[in-house]
């Protein structure tokens, strides 16, 4: 279907200003939007979400593909703020009804909020996409950078049929990591290193590098979002990795773009599940892979 009729400008002062070009008295209205950096874009959103609310849409529901400020979930320091939770509730204040996301940094972040919050995951696309490399147990391991994404790797590993490995990385600082251990057989293997996201890409090429020396054949890197921040894609570029599968979750510019990339549609994975959510049916049967 056609997308709503919305307008979005800046005042002369910078302020953004957000308008229904359309009548959505009665409607249920979905608003899509990351709140990635910069963050105008979590403005544009509660702004856009009012819009709706004041506009008497009959429900009015949040579609995030990238949620923003996810990994700062807890609080891991003295006078530190737990920033997921007040996202959240900046965007719950604007009176959405529902909350649509996909592969959290941290699942847990669904308990933030009293409304329902439904988590989608990206491997409905990828995996058809990973199939295609036709691995098998013999010839093909995933390897989990860390231990925060050693559940989603082993999730593919088995759905691929293919073997696991797992790094020990520590984090000395924030955006830094060196790698401890590793756990795993990658001789003479095809290399598959998933994560939810690419950020400074310090882990990922960390662990690209350490497969490499450890004897694997080659090294493809896939990742739901592709924050790519920093010097990233100069490090990916020059990195050991030979190819790095991305989703659309996050609007690359073009100077983000390079030959490496593979940019995976999770387009039809949204709009299955807004139709599912219109029609009353079950978004849990998506995910029976």
């Amino acid at each position: 279907m056609p997308l709503g009729d919305l307008s979005i400008f800046k005042f002369s002062d910078g302020e953004i200003g957000a308008a229904f070009e359309e009548n959505v008295r009665s409607e249920d209205v979905y608003i899509i939007q990351s709140t990635n950096p910069p963050a105008e874009n979590i403005i544009e959103l509660t702004l856009i979400l009012d819009a709706a609310r004041r506009a008497s849409a009959h429900k009015v529901i949040a579609v995030i593909p990238y949620f923003g400020y996810g990994r700062q979930d807890r609080k891991h320091a003295p006078r530190v703020p737990i920033s997921a939770r007040m996202i959240l509730d900046m965007i719950i204040s604007a009176g959405v009804d529902r909350v649509i996301t996909m592969d959290l940094h941290s699942a847990q972040i669904q308990g933030f909020a009293n409304i329902p919050f439904d988590h989608l995951y990206s491997r409905i696309a990828l995996l058809d996409r990973l199939r295609d490399f036709g691995l098998n147990a013999d010839d093909g391991v995933v390897l989990a950078p860390d231990m925060g994404s050693a559940k989603m790797s082993q999730s593919y590993a088995s759905k691929l049929g293919v073997g696991f490995a797992l790094i020990d990385k520590r984090r000395p600082r924030p955006n830094e990591a060196k790698v401890a251990n590793l756990v795993g057989d990658l001789e003479n293997k095809h290399v598959l290193i998933i994560d939810d996201m690419i950020d400074t890409a310090g882990t990922i090429c960390n662990a690209a590098q350490l497969a490499m020396e450890r004897g694997a054949k080659n090294v493809i890197c896939i990742a739901t979002h592709p924050v790519l921040s920093g010097n990233s894609v100069q490090r990916l570029i020059e990195s050991d990795i030979e190819k790095v599968i991305i989703t659309d979750t996050i609007e690359l510019p073009k100077d983000k773009l390079f030959d490496k990339l593979e940019i995976i549609s999770v387009g039809e994975v949204f709009g299955e599940s807004i139709k599912r959510i219109n029609s009353g049916q079950s978004l849990s049967s998506m995910f029976r892979l």
